[in-house]
């Protein structure tokens, strides 16, 4: 009987495929799936619907975590999707493990899906459907002794949650998996290596289309980030943050979490372009823009001697390029407060680091990039700074963060994004898909904790530059420790005449071009760094502005 009624009604819905096509799209996602196995000519019908790429995202900030879980995962799986990965923010006062495991079970297993305890999160809410930038501060006491929540913890609470059905991309989670008691150095060549395995698997070629990176706070990762930045090419996307707590789980079903014999310095989500897929899927692209708050101001420095002071900070002493005696750390920084027109600003050392590496080539290739580090004090003669790995005899310039310059590189990533904007309304113009139409259909972004109304005077500046362009488009985003974003040709905010010109004269002279074109910068402060994804139709160009 019921075999009989799958006939009939598979022959109703080949005959009347409107009304079929009609029925499917108004299915939640659980029941569309099921609707899709029950023959072959309803999941070719649920096929057709779920034909274009789509992300969906809500935000709860409910106290209670199942309720804020069943809040946002009821509202992604509103409409008809497949996930294909997952990626949660959650406050801190919300329990981890639980978050996960709760957002796992909805979703199945299988999903790979990472989820990070961050300082804020961005998104639309779940009951509202109102864009809302959540932050949560954080209490720094002023000096090396450690930070703290702030006292009223119950503001923490909060949980975002994006699904994405990307046709023509296979995802998966790849960590960075560090035995206990053994140095990061050594597996930072094997993590590249084994996104390189997995991008051969699934694409055919060795190098993913792009990495969604979740670093540990509490160890240094710069070294890892750096190592992917030159290994991967310029093609592969390189977006994430470092906040100190996540859970994830991978294709294959696995789960890990703290306490086990392994530390986990750094995971990513990788997802590399299918070399089965049908050519009638169309091409999804990936965009990266950025905006910056710091500036460059004074000489070139070289750090003389290093010390350790305790497991969080460092403190060195400088002299000036070329000079015999030391600085007077705390004249210097006394002489910064009196000049620096923004009072509220805060103080960084942008360290050139230098790395051998033969990862990627045969041969041993020295490698420079650019760590922040932020200045918390004189002492001793001598600066006080957050992490360690500075070394004596590296070159370091001092940043400071500057809201107008921030203001004006949030302008200038709006600009850009309208290029983006500006380029796909032509080609749809032109008719380069035919009936369909070349879109950005979400968007994920990274920002600086620091960063938001107070640094900026104003509300949502830093959704400002997507959500003014693409309204009502998909977007999740974090507020982070240290934003990790490799610069691209495509997207990458220009530095604003007067922000340059204020940096130089900051500065006293210019960057030699060559040399700093040299040093690369994969990890950042004060920043915010969008993600957009596009989609072209099938026997359209790829998009070129």
């Amino acid at each position: 009987m019921r075999n009989q009624l799958r006939k009939k009604m598979g022959g109703f819905f080949s005959e009347n495929d409107d009304i079929f096509q009609n029925i499917l799209s108004r299915l939640p996602a659980l029941s569309f799936a099921s609707a899709a196995c029950v023959n072959k000519s309803w999941y070719n019908g649920c096929g057709r619907i779920l034909s274009r790429p789509k992300l969906v995202s809500a935000l709860s900030c409910n106290p209670s975590l199942h309720l804020a879980v069943r809040e946002v995962v009821d509202k992604v799986l509103l409409e008809p999707i497949w996930p294909h990965f997952a990626i949660a923010f959650i406050g801190t006062q919300f329990n981890l493990q639980a978050a996960h495991q709760l957002i796992t079970e909805r979703l199945g297993s299988r999903t790979p899906t990472v989820t990070s305890a961050v300082c804020g999160i961005i998104g639309m809410d779940a009951c509202t459907d109102e864009l809302r930038e959540v932050k949560w501060d954080f209490v720094y006491p002023g000096g090396p002794n450690g930070m703290g929540l702030n006292a009223v913890e119950d503001l923490d609470y909060g949980i975002v949650l994006a699904v994405g059905f990307f046709p023509g991309l296979k995802f998966d989670v790849i960590p960075l998996l560090r035995p206990k008691g053994e140095c990061q150095g050594a597996m930072v060549d094997k993590f590249v290596m084994d996104i390189r395995e997995y991008a051969t698997t699934v694409s055919g070629t060795k190098d993913p289309a792009g990495i969604i990176l979740f670093g540990d706070q509490r160890v240094d990762v710069k070294a890892v980030i750096a190592e992917l930045d030159y290994a991967m090419p310029k093609e592969t996307v390189i977006v994430g943050d470092t906040n100190g707590c996540f859970l994830w789980n991978s294709v294959d079903n696995s789960q890990n979490y703290w306490g086990d014999q392994y530390n986990f310095d750094i995971v990513g989500l990788v997802f590399a372009r299918d070399k089965n897929k049908s050519q009638d899927i169309g091409e999804i692209q990936f965009h990266v823009a950025m905006s910056t708050g710091i500036i460059p101001f004074g000489p070139e420095l070289r750090v003389v001697s290093v010390e350790d002071r305790g497991a969080k900070y460092s403190w060195f002493t400088a002299k000036m390029e070329g000079g015999n005696g030391t600085l007077d750390a705390q004249g210097l920084l006394d002489d910064v407060v009196e000049q620096v027109e923004d009072h509220l600003h805060n103080l960084y050392v942008g360290v050139v680091k230098e790395r051998e590496s033969s990862s990627g080539s045969e041969n041993l290739e020295l490698r420079k990039y650019r760590v922040f580090h932020e200045v918390l004090g004189g002492e001793d003669g001598g600066f006080v700074v957050d992490g360690h790995g500075i070394e004596p005899n590296d070159s370091f310039l001092f940043y400071h963060t500057d809201s107008e310059t921030a203001k004006c590189s949030c302008f200038n990533a709006y600009k850009n994004l309208g290029h983006l904007k500006e380029a796909l309304s032509l080609k749809n113009h032109d008719g380069g898909g035919g009936a369909e139409t070349s879109e950005v259909f979400g968007c994920v972004s990274f920002s600086c904790y620091r960063s938001g109304e107070r640094f900026f005077g104003h509300p949502k500046v830093l959704t400002y530059p997507f959500w003014k362009n693409f309204p009502g488009t998909p977007l999740i985003g974090a507020y982070c420790l240290e934003e990790i974003g490799r610069e691209t040709e495509q997207l990458v905010s220009q530095k604003d005449e007067g922000a340059e010109s204020k940096a130089i004269e900051a500065m006293g002279e210019k960057y030699d071009d060559e040399e700093e074109c040299s040093v690369r910068c994969p990890m950042h402060v004060y920043s915010s760094v969008y993600l957009l994804m596009s989609y072209i139709p099938p026997g359209s160009p790829p998009l070129e502005f």
